[in-house]
């Protein structure tokens, strides 16, 4: 019979604050709060390691890190909510054109470059979640004239944006649990 592995979870259940939401929202408030819970759960997944643990890599071949993940997160928000549905002409924060994947290769174990990340990241969330709480409707649109978020090259409401967020978050949190596990053994929650 298998164990119960809890004693490894981050937090006791009570504690968690994914656990205070809404439960009974509106379409905003269900969206809002599910984007709110995923960008915690990054959080969670990344709490009390150091810079060489963050930067750890997965396996060969791959590049991915937890540090990466949080830099690549960081370019999503900024990509998706301050140039698509802002239409702001901002730079990449980690990428460019002679490295798409700057923000999983820059991801060293380095404690400056990891507070920058987080520098970063913190900064994407807090103007996306301003320009979601000031939104009108989730019927604002943005252009997505290159086609980065699957709109096929044109405009997205911003209910389908929330929802690729969510989905962007949620599938790299599958990989931010083997990575944790990794690194010291704790599991998902």
């Amino acid at each position: 019979m298998a164990t119960t592995r809890r004693a490894d979870m981050f937090i006791d259940l009570d504690d968690d604050p994914r656990e205070d939401g809404p439960r009974l929202g509106d379409e905003r408030t269900t969206l809002v709060e599910t984007l709110r819970c995923a960008r915690l759960t990054l959080e969670m997944k990344c709490a009390g390691l150091d810079a060489e643990a963050m930067a750890r890599r997965s396996a060969e071949p791959s590049t991915m890190s937890l540090l990466g993940l949080v830099r690549h997160l960081a370019e999503m928000e900024r990509r998706t909510f301050r140039e698509m549905m802002a239409g702001q002409d901002v730079p990449p924060l980690f990428c460019s054109d002679t490295d798409r994947d700057g923000d999983f290769d820059g991801a060293v174990p380095d404690a400056r470059v990891v507070a920058q990340a987080w520098e970063a990241w913190r900064a994407e969330v807090d103007f996306a979640t301003r320009l979601v709480d000031q939104a009108p409707s989730l019927d604002v649109t943005g252009e997505d004239p290159l086609n980065q978020h699957g709109s096929g090259g044109g405009a997205m409401s911003l209910r389908e944006v929330l929802v690729g967020m969510i989905f962007e978050y949620a599938r790299h949190m599958g990989h931010a649990d083997l990575l944790r596990e990794r690194i010291d053994g704790r599991i998902g929650q």
